[in-house]
């Protein structure tokens, strides 16, 4: 294990980070989908969110206010195709993370350099939307991105011009469902927002609104 992974390697043990590791994955799904229940961060956006865009962009219709359309969460393992465990590794912490199954994602064509050959299992992918995406947001933005060694916000511009916003994570273990003590390996991951936003600009403020920790230059 890497010097990195031995450093993000000491979470706190406390009871919280174990009553999450023992069941988070089936709760998580659970109480998305619980009759009545709705998640924290919906309710944010319906009442603190959406008007607070609609008044500074002018929208006169509801419909007109940017949401979150869905989130795409990607581990790529790459150097790990080869061994199946380790695919299955990565498949097992990103549905832990996510709360919702996991698919593998395979190798469209064959790179010879890398050993490469078209459909191998390189890497896990899940897409959420809906009660369960909105509860992933709430975690990552409460639980997971303070979590991060020496976190000073994210960056402001990967936005791709079309209102959706990419960011990377070095190291899964800072998410509070995976148990550092059963984890081999330690995976960077990448999280796609994709959101109904027409600008920039829009995006951001809409995700500013769930309170994304951007930094200011």
């Amino acid at each position: 294990m890497s010097e990195a992974g031995e450093k993000a390697a000491k979470p706190k043990k406390d009871a919280k980070r174990r009553e999450v590791n023992a069941g988070t994955q089936v709760s998580v799904g659970e109480r998305a989908t619980e009759k009545g229940y709705v998640p924290r961060f919906k309710k944010r956006y319906n009442e603190t969110v959406r008007p607070a865009l609609m008044q500074k962009f002018g929208y006169t219709n509801q419909m007109q206010v940017p949401k979150i359309n869905k989130v795409v969460l990607n581990i790529g393992a790459g150097e790990a195709a080869s061994d199946s465990k380790k695919i299955q590794q990565a498949l097992n912490d990103l549905t832990a993370i996510a709360g919702q199954k996991a698919v593998v994602t395979r190798a469209k064509k064959a790179i010879a350099t890398f050993k490469i050959r078209e459909g191998l299992a390189i890497g896990a992918k899940v897409t959420l939307r809906g009660d369960i995406m909105y509860e992933f947001i709430d975690r990552l933005i409460t639980m997971a991105l303070p979590r991060v060694r020496d976190f000073r916000g994210i960056n402001p511009k990967s936005f791709d011009g079309r209102g959706n916003y990419a960011m990377g994570m070095k190291e899964h273990v800072v998410f509070l469902e995976i148990d550092y003590d059963k984890t081999e390996t330690v995976w960077g991951m990448d999280i796609v927002f994709n959101t109904s936003a027409k600008t920039d600009e829009e995006a951001k403020a809409l995700l500013e609104g769930f309170q994304f920790p951007f930094t200011s230059n």
